[in-house]
């Protein structure tokens, strides 16, 4: 796209700076790209769709096939490419004995033949992607059993299809990173409504794909919509340098905590040399604040264990691999790649600071930031996901949080409040779209969606100003570089023409692993605070099956709960099963359990809680 400031100057071979603040590289790809996405192809499924049982599609990739030709002028030429890329799909041998079934979902499935089975490395997103990438697996290299399940973090892209490869009772080693529940747990179920809807904006959910709407993430295609399931792991690593022998192959992990995810690692197969780098050390610039939304991460650490797995085991691999994208081969190339992918994360995080320190704020920082010509040409350096923008103002506020220092910024008014007045000083809505239609027309696109934004804000049902701020969204997104910006910028367009859709994800598949403190968590988070003021209760929970303990308590409109070592006086005293507890909190309804006390205490609560929305507005008050 161009600067935000004239538009797009030379639509799909830009060479201004976007959203990754770089510009398109000089033409000096990574060596091979090309050809090592299709090194190694083994086949795949025809046509590519994949159905859940109701009959539902939930992964198809046959409509990115317009992707196989040249280009177009409503895609950012670097994009493209990018797209193209990862439009590639099936089963591919990394080496002697690793396989990756690719294009199946967002992520890929790495599979390790052991002594007797396999080993299965992130089983993507869903149940029924996972069971298809399975099957294309054993069509080609036999009918062998699942001995070991490994997730390399806790995004659900690397665990929720856990249930197409093996039974939730299944005997298996299940091995993740420390911490791993207490993460995966905060991200898809705590502030998994939140997460989804902004999900929807930056995965392009309810774009086609074509040339003017979805091209993918920049990650891969897009994400899966399938069941998501998880199988609590048993086997935790917990340092760097700690070996495991899964099925007859022997691992040594890398603990990376912090980086791409804040509970993840990397592994090593010595017997393969070969050395798997979770996500992170993909073909794209990756995110340091994903759009959807996440704790910061922290790229001073993500260089340093990138420099680390460099001197552990860059110089004793002949292929590196990841749950993304496509592999690299040869020592050289492997040292090269991570390298650059290192020194990426400690120019960003550096600089940021340095400028932070001379008193510049994130925007300011991240308005004029350049990265090295070295690594700008470079294609996996590229902001197809994370971006210099985004990723600038998220170290700023890892450091320094939201507010930038001006007290003019501490106490601004909410959007919708601020929108009418600004429209008021503008002279009213007409005047503010004619104000954003002429920056529109001079290429301002930029300042020209804040201000149809503003007048949106202060009068929504104004068709003029919905489709002049849908124009300059669509418009920013034709010419974006970074996918996720395109879709998030395309998607706001779409909603502003036609409405909020259904976002139709749910983290409800995961109820049944969390754990009693988490369920408890669940409900406390939904109870309306200002309805519950006046409440005061005491429940006992006695878990029978687990012979758990927990106080629950509704005090100053808080639900507080622990465990105890015994019984207390309460209003209400709860026997129930670790399962049944799990159904009772997703259904609201406790009919039949072993209750003694107020049995009224039950229905009180459920009724000060409220139900998140999955599809609250986002470009819209």
């Amino acid at each position: 796209m161009g600067d935000g400031t004239r538009g797009r100057q030379n639509p799909g071979k830009n060479t201004s700076r976007g959203p990754t603040g770089q510009g398109n590289p000089a033409g000096t790809a990574t060596a091979g790209d090309t050809a090592a996405v299709d090194r190694g192809y083994l086949g795949t499924i025809d046509p590519m769709v994949i159905y859940a049982d109701d009959g539902r599609v939930v992964w198809e990739m046959d409509s990115l096939a317009f992707l196989a030709g040249d280009g177009s002028d409503t895609v950012d030429g670097s994009l493209w490419r990018q797209s193209a890329l990862n439009m590639r799909h099936g089963l591919y041998e990394v080496t002697t004995g690793i396989y990756q079934i690719r294009g199946f979902d967002l992520s890929n499935m790495t599979i390790v033949e052991g002594e007797n089975g396999i080993i299965v490395i992130d089983p993507l997103i869903s149940t029924e992607t996972a069971a298809a990438a399975l099957a294309l697996y054993r069509d080609h290299r036999g009918d062998r059993d699942v001995t070991a399940v490994v997730y390399t973090h806790a995004h659900v892209d690397h665990f929720g299809g856990v249930l197409g490869v093996i039974e939730p009772d299944s005997s298996i080693p299940v091995v993740a990173p420390e911490h791993f529940m207490d993460n995966a747990v905060s991200e898809n179920v705590y502030a998994g409504s939140a997460m989804f809807r902004r999900g929807y904006y930056y995965d392009g959910h309810p774009l086609a794909r074509s040339a003017t709407g979805r091209v993918g993430i920049g990650l891969g295609a897009g994400a899966s919509t399938g069941s998501v399931g998880l199988v609590v792991p048993t086997l935790s690593i917990t340092s760097t340098g700690q070996e495991e022998v899964l099925d007859g192959v022997p691992i040594v992990f890398q603990l990376t905590p912090g980086t791409e995810c804040p509970s993840e690692m990397n592994l090593y197969f010595p017997r393969h040399r070969a050395l798997c780098m979770a996500e992170n050390a993909t073909h794209t610039m990756h995110n340091l604040l994903t759009l959807r939304g996440a704790p910061v991460r922290d790229p001073r650490m993500w260089s340093r264990y990138l420099g680390e797995a460099i001197e552990l085991f860059g110089y004793r691999s002949d292929v590196e691999f990841a749950s993304h994208h496509w592999p690299t081969w040869g020592t050289a190339a492997i040292l090269e790649f991570l390298t650059e992918q290192r020194d990426l994360y400690a120019y960003l995080h550096d600089q940021t600071v340095r400028l932070m320190n001379q008193g510049l704020i994130g925007s300011e920082i991240a308005e004029n930031f350049e990265v090295p010509p070295s690594l700008a040409r470079r294609w996996h350096a590229r902001g197809y996901y994370g971006s210099v923008s985004h990723n600038v103002k998220a170290i700023y506020q890892r450091y320094l949080g939201w507010y930038d220092g001006n007290p003019a910024h501490l106490w601004q008014h909410p959007p919708a409040a601020a929108a009418t007045r600004y429209v008021d000083v503008l002279g009213g809505v007409a005047a503010t779209v004619e104000h954003a239609r002429r920056y529109l027309d001079t290429g301002d696109l930029r300042f020209s969606v804040e201000l149809a934004s503003h007048a949106v804000f202060a009068d929504p049902g104004d068709p003029a100003a919905r489709e002049l701020l849908a124009t300059g969204l669509e418009r920013l997104g034709l010419g974006a570089e970074n996918a996720t910006w395109r879709n998030v910028y395309l998607t706001g367009a779409n909603e502003l023409r036609y409405g909020v859709g259904r976002t139709g994800v749910s983290a409800a598949g995961l109820l049944s692993v969390l754990t009693v403190t988490q369920l408890f968590d669940t409900l406390a988070i939904r109870v309306v605070g200002p309805r519950a003021w006046n409440e005061d209760f005491a429940i006992n929970w006695v878990i029978t099956d687990t012979r758990e303990l927990y106080r629950l308590e509704l005090s100053h409109g808080a639900l507080i709960h622990f465990p105890v070592a015994k019984p207390r006086t309460a209003d209400l005293n709860v026997r129930i099963s670790r399962s049944r507890l799990v159904q009772c909190v997703a259904s609201g309804s406790f009919s039949g359990v072993d209750m003694t006390g107020d049995a009224s205490v039950l229905p009180r609560l459920f009724a000060l809680l409220d139900a998140p929305d999955p599809d609250f507005p986002v470009v819209t008050p």
